[in-house]
């Protein structure tokens, strides 16, 4: 398992308790194999790193997302990696830059199912400070671009992303309502 017990309790320890949501989304069958190739050796979750600079926040559009789609960075650990490395690792692929961990948000448990098949994943949510980079980010097969948005955006990402039929979409909606929730920041 590449997220333990113990690993989650550290990040409690250092940022707090996180509030715990679950959902289920269907997917489709395409989307249900992407999800799935990405377990490898039985991965099953991601941390998502909503990241403030200057009172905004950066996002990602992967290559797939229709034009006007953007959502917060997110990437798993790897196996025997830390959160810390895992997180360093995926922000600097992502988003070209350094953050600070300031919160530990959101802890989700997810079901995405489709045609009674169901894959368990987890989201660990942190709310993350912007220290120094440039946004030259090195995953260009996963990120077709970063940019910096106001949170006032993201209710026009979360409206347009409901409207496609990509369940993931959905679920990266959710989590964007619930983020702004938890922030108040509507």
């Amino acid at each position: 398992m590449f997220v333990t017990d113990e690993m989650i309790a550290g990040m409690v320890e250092r940022y707090g308790s996180p509030h715990e949501k679950r959902y289920r989304f269907e997917v489709t069958p395409a989307e249900f194999q992407r999800i799935r190739s990405s377990q490898k050796h039985g991965r099953n979750h991601d941390v998502t790193m909503y990241v403030e600079k200057d009172g905004r926040l950066i996002v990602i559009a992967k290559p797939f997302y229709p034009e006007g789609i953007y959502r917060a960075p997110s990437g798993g650990l790897n196996p025997g990696e830390s959160f810390d490395e895992g997180i360093g690792r995926e922000v600097a692929e992502e988003i070209g830059c350094e953050i600070e961990l300031e919160k530990f948000l959101l802890r989700t448990r997810v079901e995405f199912v489709n045609s009674g098949k169901v894959i368990h994943w987890r989201s660990f949510v942190f709310l993350a400070r912007y220290v120094r980079g440039d946004f030259d980010y090195t995953d260009h097969r996963e990120i077709r671009e970063v940019k910096l948005v106001d949170w006032e955006d993201f209710e026009d990402f979360g409206r347009w992303m409901r409207q496609t039929e990509i369940g993931g979409l959905h679920y990266r909606a959710a989590l964007h309502e619930t983020v702004t929730d938890l922030l108040d920041r509507q």
